[in-house]
C-alpha cells in the first residue's frame, strides 16, 4: 500500500473524537517570477500535524488542553529521513506525541487512543 493510501487511512479512521490531523505537504515551487516560495511547516516536518486533547488532573482538573501530534506516515519499507528524524525527537522531546505510522493501528497507538 502506498504511503498516500495509508494517510488517507488514518485521516479517516482517527479524524474525529479528541485527534484533529491534518496534511503538511511541504516543499519549495517558483512563483509567477521564478522566485521560490516555500511552504509546508518546516523542512523534515511530520506528514500529518495536528493535536490530541487529553484532560489534566490535580490543579487543573476538568480542563483540557491540545497536545501537539505529529505522524509521519511512512510505506512498509519507507525510511525516515535525517531532517524527518530531528523533527519527529524534537516534537517527543518537547511533550508532543510524534513517531511513524505504518498503518492505521500505528497511528492509533502513537496518538495513545483505545
Amino acid at each position: 500500500m502506498s504511503e498516500q493510501a495509508i494517510q488517507q487511512q488514518i485521516r479517516l479512521a482517527l479524524g474525529s473524537g479528541p485527534v484533529r490531523l491534518w496534511r503538511n505537504n511541504t516543499g519549495t515551487l517558483r512563483d509567477a517570477n521564478g522566485r521560490p516560495v516555500t511552504f509546508g511547516l518546516c523542512p523534515g516536518s511530520a506528514d500529518l500535524i495536528g493535536y490530541r486533547t487529553v484532560t489534566i488532573t490535580a490543579d487543573m482538573v476538568g480542563q483540557s488542553v491540545a497536545v501537539f501530534a505529529a505522524v509521519e506516515v511512512k510505506a512498509p519499507k519507507g525510511r525516515l529521513t535525517p531532517g524527518q528524524q530531528a523533527f519527529l525527537a524534537h516534537v517527543a522531546g518537547a511533550g508532543g506525541l510524534a513517531g511513524v505510522a505504518r498503518s492505521v493501528e500505528d497511528a492509533r497507538a502513537l496518538l495513545r487512543l483505545p
